[in-house]
């Protein structure tokens, strides 16, 4: 069985894309979950992951360490993680890629943090651009296919590149135009994306980083995690 090594659900969006691909694809695997230590990961990732960070595959024995690389190793050994037609595939590997390199003021701006609410972000001209370039991509990706997800009716592996971003969107209040408005609700309604925030609400751990991350984005009007 695959073993899959994760952080915290309120913080990690690089763990929650394979997570939710292989959760929504019913790909059986085994769950461990480190939490961010605060300071440096490294010597502790590193006693699973080459990278020294998550998320990180293990399968028989072999690491596969990156949320990409991930979706493409396992999309050799399972059906469905990719579109079937080579244009949308084409199509969903782009976008799925441009996730995972850019978008750096989102990133930036508004950390992921699942279980708080915070007050509308300054709008810099570099977010702006991210946001509206978000809402163009996934536009072009719902008309181009016919929806409700990114290349037509089935949930792939572009769509669990773009998960983190529908937390991003409840947590800070964001908003898209046109066809891209309801997208984000949309993966927030898929079950294993309500497991997911159901255990990032449940979780008590506090990471004085990503806590100044969120602090330094805005005004945190409302906490929904459990507290000890």
């Amino acid at each position: 069985m695959h073993v899959l090594h994760i952080a915290n659900k309120n913080y990690s969006s690089w763990s929650l894309r394979p997570w939710v691909l292989m959760r929504t694809l019913d790909v059986p695997f085994e769950e461990r979950l480190t939490p961010f230590p605060t300071g440096s990961s490294w010597s502790l990732y590193r006693r699973f992951s080459p990278s020294g960070r998550v998320p990180c595959l293990i399968d028989d024995g072999w690491a596969v360490w990156d949320s990409l690389a991930i979706a493409e190793y396992l999309a050799e050994r399972h059906a469905g993680v990719w579109p079937a037609d080579a244009k949308s595939r084409a199509w969903a590997r782009s976008a799925a890629a441009e996730m995972h390199s850019s978008f750096t003021a989102l990133r930036g701006s508004c950390p992921m943090n699942c279980g708080v609410r915070v007050a509308p972000v300054p709008m810099s001209d570099a977010l702006k651009h991210d946001l509206f370039r978000l809402g163009d991509l996934w536009g072009d990706g719902l008309r181009r296919f016919g929806g409700p997800f990114l290349t037509g009716d089935r949930f792939t592996a572009v769509d669990a590149f773009f998960a983190p971003v529908a937390f991003r969107v409840q947590s800070y209040g964001l908003s898209f135009e046109g066809a891209a408005a309801t997208y984000p609700a949309r993966l927030l309604a898929l079950p294993a994306m309500r497991e997911w925030y159901a255990a990032a609400l449940a979780e008590t751990w506090r990471e004085p980083n990503h806590e100044a991350e969120v602090r330094a984005a805005g005004t945190v009007i409302e906490d929904l995690r459990a507290t000890l």
